[in-house]
């Protein structure tokens, strides 16, 4: 009987200890024909707007950018006129309303009308030395509406200005490149409130890297915090706290202001007829309201060469790809 007794206190030690995951919502679901969507941003009446990395379409296809409403229905998709069928990072620039998204095939970030999904080039970013190239990833902005775009492959962030044109390195460090697993560096990036810090994600070393800031100018980036499994789409919420997207893990990592982790959100449960239940290779995430939404890439990276990770054989069976949301709470831990 004491053994017996033993054993359930542990149990019950053990399960208040653990990580409350919350509840994750199917939000949206892509058309038949549409594939691994990645960059997402939410406008200020709620619609949800998502660009696809389309790895396995047919060259010479435009990106494609779908529009949800509050509800999850979809009302527009924008085929992007010029644009390589490789869209990352998808966001609005709070001061100036610009929708921005990354064209990664083509290294530069495009303007688009929200209204018809026109477009025009906004920034792009110097050549690369040979035999490299530029991995232009995801956006982010201070409150004078500068434009700060993370480059994964060169480790850099560049800037420009509001009205967009040729950036320039704001900072490049070895801590923003990756030798690691998926190889991309610097990706998901935010300012804290006070805007003394930048903090970028960098996948491949499973880091979140903290850039000092001092009247707008960068000082030598270092490590915040490790070991967030690929650590992908950032956002600071407004009492500094860092939402991480970990899309080797599935899961939200929530991490405040002195690099302690506070919460472990969403998991992968498996397809139910092609589709991820819950999270699968979560990549950008967006907050409106109470909410986060979240892009299920679930890219098989063998599809670049890259060895077989745990979820590619999940994302193998994808026929069906999806956006998520779950409430935007930081549940308590004992």
């Amino acid at each position: 009987m004491r053994t017996l007794l033993l054993a359930v206190a542990f149990l019950l030690s053990f399960h208040a200890a653990a990580w409350d995951r919350g509840n994750v919502e199917r939000f949206a679901t892509l058309p038949d024909d549409a594939a691994n969507p990645e960059g997402i941003a939410v406008d200020k009446h709620g619609n949800v707007y998502v660009g696809t990395f389309a790895v396995t379409a047919a060259p010479g296809t435009p990106g494609r950018l779908f529009v949800f409403d509050r509800n999850g229905r979809q009302a527009h998709e924008f085929q992007l006129a010029g644009s390589s069928n490789l869209l990352l990072g998808v966001d609005f620039n709070p001061r100036t309303d610009d929708l921005l998204v990354i064209d990664f095939g083509n290294a530069r970030v495009l303007r688009v009308d929200p209204r018809n999904g026109g477009t025009e080039i906004f920034a792009t970013v110097p050549p690369p030395p040979a035999g490299t190239s530029n991995g232009l990833n995801a956006l982010a902005f201070d409150r004078a509406g500068n434009v700060y775009i993370s480059d994964s492959f060169q480790g850099v962030v560049w800037r420009t200005g509001p009205g967009g044109g040729l950036a320039t390195a704001w900072v490049a460090h070895p801590l923003l490149t990756t030798t690691g697993f998926p190889p991309f560096g610097a990706n998901g990036m935010g300012f804290n409130r006070g805007e003394n810090a930048l903090f970028v994600a960098n996948t491949g070393d499973d880091r979140v890297i903290r850039v000092p800031v001092t009247g707008g100018v960068a000082g030598t980036p270092e490590v915040f915090t490790q070991a967030v499994n690929g650590a992908d789409g950032l956002i600071v919420d407004e009492h500094d706290n860092i939402w991480v997207t970990a899309n080797q893990s599935d899961e939200i990592v929530v991490i405040d202001p002195t690099g302690k982790a506070i919460a472990k959100l969403g998991d992968f449960d498996g397809l139910k007829h092609g589709a991820p239940d819950g999270l699968l290779f979560p990549a950008s995430l967006a907050r409106h309201g109470d909410w986060i939404y979240v892009s299920n890439l679930a890219l098989d990276l063998r599809l670049f060469g890259l060895p077989q990770s745990v979820d590619s054989q999940w994302a193998a069976g994808v026929t069906r790809h999806t956006i998520s949301r779950l409430r935007a709470r930081i549940p308590k831990t004992d």
